[in-house]
């Protein structure tokens, strides 16, 4: 039987693209207007990339700050895994291609797949890898360049992603020290048909028709997909708390997947958090997918919002549809 190591966050950066596309840029593309988006989302602007940069070249500045913080080199590194939508390619993985560009020569990876709990399942993952000894050290990225499959003549979708990268290395916690503490996820992909890119997989791949009809776009079914994460970011906040015992009222901090203010104020009121244990800033990022989460925590501790010691509930939903809650002792 493997006896499993407590586990830490020992480093974290984020990353965004300089340019910035704000509501009103928006309001030229497309018929909508500042106060729409705002009044429905929180969101006032977003970051994008320049043309040619893909997920790994925003995800190494954030790998690397990650890396240096945790006092740890490439070398170090003994497994990769990249949270993400959008991958530089279907392959090879963006992974394979982060590991080559920070030299990361001892580490194997991959990509994974869950859409906005892309960095949940992936720090589950990494966690996992650490804990059980077949690595020492993990790096666990969520990037997404949400721009290069965003369909800029659908105000349905356009005005709510960004570009945006984060990153964290896992490593052995001492007898004493803060660590990750457990998790919950799940899916169900009977919500499948409500947020989905329709083509570009093996079903329909490239073809005139899937180009003319816009198919390698994201659709959503709005309203289907809101109801569904008001109800289940809840639901596995109260499971996973309730399973230690405990209640909102002894987190120190809530970050969720930055999609939309409304879905977050309403988990953390079933919660029962007060509004200053709650990260919202998806008003300067709207939804990176992926990259929203650690985005969230490195703004927190830039703000001294999140300190050393803290009790720390994540949660995500995303397309597929998945769910994802991660209880943790804040490491750093």
């Amino acid at each position: 039987m493997v006896t499993m190591r407590p586990v830490k966050i020992s480093g974290l950066s984020a990353f965004v693209p300089p340019h910035v596309l704000t509501n009103e840029d928006i309001e030229k593309l497309v018929d909508t207007s500042n106060d729409w988006i705002l009044q429905r989302t929180g969101i006032r602007e977003r970051h994008i990339v320049d043309p040619g940069m893909a997920t790994s070249d925003i995800a190494l500045p954030a790998a690397r700050a990650a890396m240096e913080e945790a006092g740890i080199t490439p070398d170090d590194i003994g497994f990769i895994v990249v949270g993400t939508t959008t991958p530089d390619t279907i392959f090879p993985s963006t992974a394979c291609v982060l590991q080559a560009k920070i030299g990361a020569s001892n580490a194997w990876g991959f990509d994974l797949g869950a859409a906005c709990s892309g960095f949940t399942y992936a720090l589950t993952v990494g966690w996992q890898m650490v804990a059980s000894g077949a690595a020492e050290h993990a790096l666990v990225v969520g990037a997404d360049v949400m721009s290069s499959i965003i369909d800029y003549t659908d105000r349905s979708t356009c005005v709510l992603f960004g570009d945006g990268a984060g990153a964290v290395v896992l490593s052995v916690a001492g007898p004493d020290e803060a660590r990750l503490i457990d998790f919950a996820h799940e899916i169900d992909g009977h919500g499948g048909p409500a947020l989905c890119m329709p083509a570009g997989g093996s079903r329909r791949p490239a073809s005139h028709e899937t180009i003319d009809q816009r198919m390698h776009f994201v659709k959503q079914e709005g309203a289907t997909v809101f109801k569904f994460a008001v109800r289940k970011s809840g639901e596995i906040a109260v499971r996973l708390l309730s399973k230690h015992g405990l209640t909102g009222a002894d987190l120190s901090l809530y970050v969720s997947h930055q999609a939309n203010r409304r879905i977050i104020e309403a988990t953390a009121e079933r919660i029962g958090l007060a509004p200053e244990k709650v990260v919202i800033n998806l008003e300067r990022y709207g939804n990176t997918t992926a990259g929203t989460i650690p985005l969230a925590l490195a703004d927190a501790r830039a703000d001294g919002r999140l300190k050393k010691g803290d009790l720390v509930l994540l949660t995500s939903v995303g397309a597929g549809f998945t769910v994802g809650s991660i209880l943790l002792r804040w490491s750093l």
